[in-house]
């Protein structure tokens, strides 16, 4: 008797039509993909996908682009791409307590951020300045992967990305897509109040009592808090959803973060850099369009776009050397 089984993907996808939620999204039932592809003989769907974004240069990029504190000196500080990390398994934790599609839900995780500008939000702040209404990263993920590095990504997996920020209005067609918007916020809050300690900028004791009366100690007992209040209240309400206390209480750390961590008066000096570093690069390559690379140039997008998408798919370091480069120039 051999020590294998073979798991073909008609195995997996009949797996998921007799084992998993009436809810879930079946890869078998996909909305498919924008150029029509063969059949993976080993992997569903939505499990290629999330190899194809694992092995994206736009993934690979990640882990050097800021999450909270910019070029940290410190190696334990969460980068971008161990935030993403984080919502991956926050995110795969969640759906395989529902049992909706676990992969679909990876997927969509690992995807979320890779449109991230350099330098996190102060990034898209700047970028903001140069376009009408609000630069977003999810929708530059988006553009990312269809125009710029083109995977040719499932309906699923893409409508997921563009829908995880809760300041986007049309939610995501799937329970999976759902999901994310939870697991983004919950390890950013968890992850980022452990740097802010680790940082000197907190005492453990700093934070709202609501937030250590209602979620424990920051860190893993937050995680497992929220998940838990995520999954219980989802499957009460049939909808996937967080219990009014521990979504109020995730609010108010929200606002507390932004206010104590994220805006605090002490990284002013480093936002305006960082916004200068964004307004600098962008005029400088909206004069100078033919110094974009190649790979940045779309026939159909006008200068400034192609000018944002090279200058978002920067790394920290590389939009730091680069205007180094351009208004620093050595003597020698």
């Amino acid at each position: 008797m051999s020590n294998f089984r073979l798991r073909t993907r008609e195995d997996a996808e009949r797996f998921e039509s007799e084992f998993l939620a009436p809810g879930a999204t079946l890869s078998s039932r996909s909305k498919g993909r924008t150029v029509p592809e063969p059949p993976d003989r080993w992997r569903t769907c939505f499990e290629r996908d999330r190899d194809r974004i694992l092995h994206s240069k736009a993934f690979r990029r990640l882990k050097h682009k800021t999450q909270v504190f910019m070029n940290p000196e410190g190696d334990h500080y969460v980068t971008r791409l161990t935030h993403t990390l984080q919502v991956t398994q926050v995110g795969g934790a969640i759906a395989r307590a529902l049992s909706l599609n676990v992969s679909l839900t990876e997927a969509i995780c690992l995807g979320h951020d890779v449109g991230h500008s350099p330098f996190g939000h102060t990034g898209e702040d700047a970028l903001s300045e140069f376009v009408e209404g609000e630069w977003r990263h999810s929708d530059q993920s988006v553009r990312l992967f269809t125009v710029l590095e083109p995977l040719n990504l499932t309906v699923e997996v893409l409508d997921g990305i563009r829908a995880h920020p809760w300041k986007v209005e049309v939610p995501a067609s799937t329970p999976e897509g759902d999901i994310v918007r939870f697991a983004d916020r919950i390890a950013y809050l968890a992850h980022d109040a452990l740097d802010a300690i680790r940082a000197g900028v907190l005492q453990p004791s700093s934070f709202p009592r609501s937030a250590l009366e209602t979620l424990g100690q920051p860190g893993r007992e937050w995680i497992a808090t929220m998940i838990d209040s995520v999954v219980e209240t989802s499957l009460e309400r049939d909808a996937i959803a967080m219990d009014d206390r521990t979504l109020a209480t995730m609010l108010e750390l929200r606002d507390f973060m932004f206010e104590h961590v994220y805006l605090r008066a002490e990284i002013e000096p480093q936002v305006r850099r960082a916004r200068e570093i964004i307004r600098g690069l962008v005029e400088y390559y909206t004069d100078h369009p033919g110094e974009i690379p190649e790979t940045y140039r779309q026939d159909d997008a006008d200068t400034l776009t192609q000018v944002i998408d090279f200058v978002a798919g920067m790394t920290d370091r590389y939009a730091i050397s680069r205007h180094d480069e351009l208004f620093r120039p050595r003597l020698f």
